[in-house]
């Protein structure tokens, strides 16, 4: 016992001499080294450890802590194209990640051969993920925009089956063509007679509003009534989308927070939320007890928008369905099918009307387009002054198809997508994928890429799209680009499985304005893209619009001189068509 008791004197002497030296070491540090020199050395390792990864590795700067936040932060008034430079220089893919302890990694990428593999090869390894689906949970639920594996492969069967219908292609071609005659082109003449300026992109997204939701849920909400109002489902519903995109700008634990003492941004989401699908949930019990009252539905229900037609099957139209459909995956179903459409094609159209007034060129040989349909149809009915085309007309109508794929080429509706690594991966090229890496393809990157689209890859060009480049001016077929390298619809098993219903939209609408209307870009306005999940223009479209008063002879002088000719005085003066 005495030994240990002088052992242990004797350590603690030992401890306490050395503690007492350790504090006259760091007094005499305090002398000599003040708070701004531990202030350089730490920049310096800061800067030096920022060195050592640029000259490691491609891509853009990835700071020590923060990650490639401060780098971001410079560029977002120009995100899209940076991203793009920074692509070209990285040679295709390259890495990222966020702040330290953040769990935000992964890789960016614009190479179609690792798009395939994610989206398509690995499919089953690259779902949505537990990021995406934890951050618009609350407003779509399980619906086919935020599910994976078997809830995603029941809505997808759903979808195709209904989409793809006949009975639900010429509704909605209906719908549209009736929006089209009833609402736009008098919204339209009404602005022509004024001579004033309207924002042409606002227009667009009340249109397809209305649009999609007589498609989807059978009611005309009134967007585009002749007072422009605001009406409250479509303004929840555009809050909504916008609150919960906030959640990927900001650190987890932030929105979190404000969402566990329901403040802010987190307070007016649930509000907005609350509204979308009080909305939702009462179209659906008005529609389900409809069907109800119509004898078990079947060939006497009449309804053709997708709810009903859902409604209807879930039910087995004679009482016998193998499945019903329950009244949340209703719910999550629709909103999620008119989120999906809600503003795609409006922003592509929007685009392209920007595109086409600084290519005059495009613009008179898509009129040449459609005025041989007009004169087509002239030979066979009276009908040639309706300016309202049929579906059978728009599929004739290729180099309008061709013009509007090279406008989302350059300006895809969707900019950015990513998908989650559920294991560790490696791509085609060799770059390396961790477990919970997200892959980030930047589909407006991958529209300017040479090594993908060639040379003049930045050109507006629709003849890329036409078999033999569209040389004679007539019908020559159109060029079926992979889907990996040309991503505006997605790709893989969960390509767009609306893409046919808004090609036939977006053309119809385009072809029955530029038929009756002049559409010019008012002098001086900005163009240029919102960072956004989807590419709006920053500051609208403020355009105006003037009759088209000659049509007739413009007819004329499209077939007695023919296209080239008239190309050129196009080009030569902006009143060709008048």
């Amino acid at each position: 016992m005495a030994v240990k008791s002088v052992a242990g004197a004797s350590g603690g002497a030992v401890v306490a001499a050395a503690a007492k030296a350790l504090a006259a070491g760091w007094a005499a540090a305090r002398e000599h080294v003040g708070a701004v020199d531990l202030a350089v050395a730490l920049l310096g390792l800061f800067v030096f450890g920022a060195a050592v990864q640029r000259i490691r590795s491609k891509g853009p700067m990835l700071w020590p802590v923060l990650g490639i936040i401060p780098t971001v932060f410079f560029h977002l008034n120009d995100i899209y194209e940076w991203a793009t430079a920074v692509a070209v220089s990285a040679g295709g893919t390259f890495p990222f990640r966020g702040m330290w302890f953040g769990n935000c990694h992964g890789v960016i990428t614009v190479d179609p051969a690792t798009v395939e593999h994610v989206l398509r090869t690995r499919f089953a390894n690259y779902p949505k993920g537990a990021y995406f689906r934890e951050r618009f949970g609350e407003l779509l639920g399980d619906g086919i925009f935020n599910a994976d594996d078997q809830a995603w492969r029941e809505q997808r069967r759903a979808a195709t089956s209904e989409i793809h219908s006949a009975r639900f292609a010429a509704y909605s071609a209906v719908t549209v063509a009736d929006l089209v005659r009833r609402k736009l082109l008098p919204i339209l003449s009404a602005a022509a007679a004024g001579g004033h300026p309207v924002d042409l992109q606002e227009l667009l997204l009340r249109f397809t509003f209305d649009n999609i939701c007589a498609a989807g849920f059978g009611v005309d909400l009134g967007c585009l009534a002749p007072s422009l109002p605001e009406v409250p489902f479509a303004r929840a519903l555009e809050d909504a989308t916008e609150l919960s995109l906030f959640r990927f700008i900001v650190p987890p634990f932030v929105w979190k927070l404000m969402r566990l003492l329901d403040v802010g941004t987190e307070r007016r989401l649930k509000v907005a939320v609350r509204l979308v699908h009080k909305f939702a949930e009462k179209t659906l019990a008005d529609r389900r007890a409809e069907f109800e009252a119509v004898a078990g539905g079947g060939n006497f229900f009449h309804r053709s928008d997708l709810l009903s037609r859902l409604i209807d099957a879930g039910g087995g139209g004679d009482g016998n369905g193998a499945t019903t459909y329950s009244n949340k995956f209703l719910k999550d179903f629709c909103i999620s099918f008119i989120l999906a459409g809600r503003d795609t094609t409006s922003v592509a159209l929007a685009w392209f009307f920007w595109l086409l007034s600084e290519h005059p060129r495009v613009e008179s040989r898509v009129l040449h387009e459609i005025a041989g349909i007009i004169k087509n149809r002239a030979k066979q009915s009276s009908t040639h002054n309706d300016v309202v085309f049929s579906v059978e007309e728009v599929k004739k109508m290729e180099y309008l198809h061709a013009a509007i794929s090279e406008a989302m080429r350059l300006y895809p509706p969707v900019p950015v997508d990513f998908k989650e690594a559920l294991e560790d991966d490696v791509f085609p090229d060799g770059t390396a994928v961790r477990k919970g890496g997200r892959v980030i393809y930047s589909i407006y990157s991958m529209g300017r890429m040479e090594s993908i689209w060639g040379a003049d890859c930045r050109e507006f060009k629709p003849e890329r799209w036409m078999k033999g480049g569209g040389e004679g001016g007539g019908t020559v077929g159109l060029v079926a680009e992979s889907q990996f390298k040309y991503a505006v619809f997605n790709a893989g098993p969960r390509v767009c499985v609306g893409k046919r219903f808004a090609y036939m939209q977006m053309k119809m609408v385009a072809a029955a304005i530029l038929t009756r209307f002049r559409v010019a870009v008012v002098a001086g306005h900005p163009v240029a893209p919102k960072m956004t999940t989807t590419l709006y223009m920053k500051h609208g479209l403020r355009v105006t619009f003037a009759e088209r008063e000659q049509e007739e002879n413009v007819q004329e002088a499209y077939f007695m001189e023919g296209p080239n000719k008239l190309k050129d005085e196009h080009s030569m003066s902006s009143n060709s068509f008048t």
